[in-house]
């Protein structure tokens, strides 16, 4: 049976799109039933994002020699059966995303766990996704371990 993790951010755009990707590639390796997906916890996402993915997410992704599979996806809005498709939710910012999901979503609410990576506004992309990069693989060696 195949375990899903579900990743979010607020707009399903640059944070929650590179952990994703990053998870399925790494878990695609160490040869795990797991497979990420990711969301964005409010409903309409953001006018300043510009074409499916951020552009720092792909090159982040690049660099790590990662081609992302849902590169041409656009970002989508979380449901409540987001939440009942998954085993693992993790959100990318606990001050950010916290109230956004206990508003829109309270009777799942307390399945989430939480990082701390900033966005765009607060931290620069070698910073972030270096971030998500040591949670990502911390994650996978606590999985692998479950095995």
């Amino acid at each position: 049976m195949l375990n899903k993790v579900l990743f979010l951010c607020t707009g399903n755009y640059y944070r929650s799109r590179f952990a994703e990707e990053l998870f399925n590639h790494i878990a695609k390796l160490e040869g795990l039933e797991w497979h990420a997906f990711s969301r964005g916890v409010t409903d309409n996402g953001s006018s300043d994002n510009i074409g499916p993915m951020s552009r720092f997410a792909r090159a982040g992704l690049h660099a790590r020699g990662i081609v992302p599979q849902g590169a041409a996806r656009d970002p989508q809005p979380c449901s409540l059966s987001d939440f009942d498709a998954s085993r693992l939710v993790i959100a990318l910012k606990e001050a950010e995303h916290r109230p956004l999901i206990e508003r829109r979503f309270p009777e799942a609410a307390d399945r989430v766990s939480y990082w701390h990576v900033d966005d765009i506004d607060c931290a620069e992309p070698s910073v972030a996704l270096a971030i998500i990069d040591e949670h990502v693989r911390e994650l996978v060696s606590r999985i692998r371990s479950l095995v």
